[in-house]
């Protein structure tokens, strides 16, 4: 039943994210490579999108692995984790796991050289960014008290620190 949990909150977030709104969005809008530049600019455009999309992806994965396995719950809000994951990259950062799939936004953008999937990974961010200060901080408040106080006294909502802490 906890694969069942994990893939149903991926699919219905992230995978809606990266792959269903973007393929709607390029389907409907501008064409692929719409900004123009030629093959040089095109080739170095697929590649800095395609690494980016692999960092981001990275990144997402051991999130989400650190979801299960330390947090013992899934990236839904609706099945959240039981403890505060404070380990690997929430070390550096608060927000890793929405970092990785605007990683993987801004891949798809440069990948496909669009306005449209550019438009959306600002929207994206926007909403996230707004939806952590209105319900997803104060319920991280709520469930984990002290000790989720004192980790977002430390470590920073978006811009990663160099220095892991040690809380």
């Amino acid at each position: 039943m906890t694969i069942l949990r994990h893939a149903i909150s991926i699919l219905l977030l992230p995978v809606t994210v990266v792959v269903v709104i973007p393929f709607l969005l390029l389907r409907t809008g501008d064409a692929p490579g719409g900004w123009g530049g030629g093959a040089g600019l095109d080739l170095v455009s697929r590649v800095a999108g395609g690494v980016l999309f692999g960092v981001g992806f990275a990144l997402f994965a051991w999130c989400l692995l650190l979801f299960a396995r330390v947090g013992q719950g899934t990236l839904a809000p609706w099945d959240p984790t039981r403890r505060l994951v404070a380990v690997g990259p929430y070390r550096h950062v608060r927000n890793p796991m929405i970092s990785g799939v605007a990683t993987m936004l801004l891949g798809e953008v440069l990948f496909w050289r669009s306005g449209r999937l550019a438009l959306w990974a600002c929207a994206f961010v926007l909403i996230n960014h707004t939806y952590f200060l209105l319900s997803e901080e104060p319920g991280l408040q709520r469930r984990f008290g002290d000790s989720y106080r004192a980790y977002r006294a430390h470590v920073p909502r978006w811009i990663p620190r160099l220095r892991p802490w040690r809380g």
